[in-house]
């Protein structure tokens, strides 16, 4: 394998994952915003999910950035397998192995939005639990793979990161409220919001029904 290595390399992966883990939080904690129905008239429950749709995006493309600089970088010999197969790096391989276990957490995420159509509203919900596990351990991943997150800067952001995403987290399982029961959003990454299968799925709530007529 031809060995490539420049500082570069290695600030862009320091620099996206931090923004990463950033956007990360912002994901999870308006995604519980979403789940609980949360939305006023100034900031609307559309709102709220279309900011979630696109921070979702967003923090995919920052996340494949860091994965590929972290790969390309013979400096830090990861290789390509350590991407999806835990413990496959030569380098720091227990805190490697926590960002690719988060890594495929959030790819079955990413691949089960893609076809929640095609899914149960159970197993889509199941599934998308895991972007709670897969932020739980990007955080242990940034603390214990880069010297970035254990102090100055890069440790404010991780604790606050930490705290708000701890704090969504309890309040998405505390406030849900009972009309969301068994009722899904509009997935992050799925095409546009009439693909959804009904107006609830989208948070918009449905216009009244007019009362059915008689035959004349």
């Amino acid at each position: 394998m031809l060995a490539l290595t420049t500082p570069y390399l290695w600030y862009t992966t320091r620099a996206t994952g931090l923004v990463t883990l950033v956007l990360f939080t912002m994901v999870v904690s308006l995604g519980a915003l979403v789940a609980n129905r949360a939305g006023g008239t100034v900031v609307g429950r559309f709102e709220i999910n279309e900011l979630h749709r696109s921070l979702a995006v967003a923090a995919v493309l920052f996340l494949a950035i860091h994965v590929v600089t972290t790969v390309l970088d013979s400096f830090v010999p990861t290789g390509p397998a350590s991407v999806i197969i835990p413990l496959t790096s030569s380098y720091k391989r227990v805190p490697i192995a926590l960002g690719t276990v988060a890594f495929d957490l959030l790819l079955a995420v990413w691949l089960s939005s893609l076809a929640k159509a095609r899914l149960a509203n159970a197993t889509w919900r199941f599934l998308h639990w895991f972007s709670w596990l897969a932020f739980a351990t990007s955080l242990v991943h940034a603390v214990t793979a880069g010297t970035d997150a254990r102090h100055g800067l890069g440790l404010v952001v991780v604790v606050v990161c930490a705290g708000i995403g701890a704090g969504a987290g309890v309040w998405r399982v505390l406030a849900r409220p009972p009309r969301a029961a068994g009722r899904t959003a509009l997935s992050p990454l799925s095409g546009s919001p009439s693909s959804a299968p009904t107006s609830a799925s989208s948070g918009v709530p449905r216009p009244p029904r007019s009362p059915s007529r008689g035959p004349r």
